[in-house]
């Protein structure tokens, strides 16, 4: 995978070894969530984000390069998509696919062609 989606190098504001669980998520337009979980581990770092009510209680991961920004003190992610794009991203089962990789090559392919 090499589109640049899998780190956080984009993320204002992020600091490496930053335990974000528990932070809100918010997409370009509106809140989808909590961190549930997240990775820095090289070439598939992402975040878990529990959607709660939102969409039934759906856990979706989105890679680190989605993420735009990181608030600390505020307790807050924002990501670049659009709730719709995240809404309708590949199902996420984390017994499934943690580890998988041809779930993160799908991941690659939704985000990458849904770059806003």
């Amino acid at each position: 995978m090499s589109s640049g989606l899998w780190g956080y190098g984009g993320a204002e504001g992020y600091a490496a070894g930053t335990d974000l669980t528990g932070f809100r998520v918010e997409a370009t337009d509106g809140h989808i969530g909590k961190v549930d979980k997240h990775t820095e581990d090289v070439d598939t770092a992402h975040i878990v984000v529990d959607t709660g009510p939102w969409i039934f209680g759906r856990e979706v991961l989105l890679p680190a390069g989605t993420i735009t920004r990181v608030d600390v003190a505020e307790k807050t992610v924002w990501v670049d998509r659009t709730q719709d794009e995240v809404k309708n991203s590949p199902e996420f089962d984390r017994n499934e696919h943690t580890g998988d990789r041809e779930y993160y090559e799908r991941l690659d392919g939704y985000y990458s062609g849904s770059v806003l």
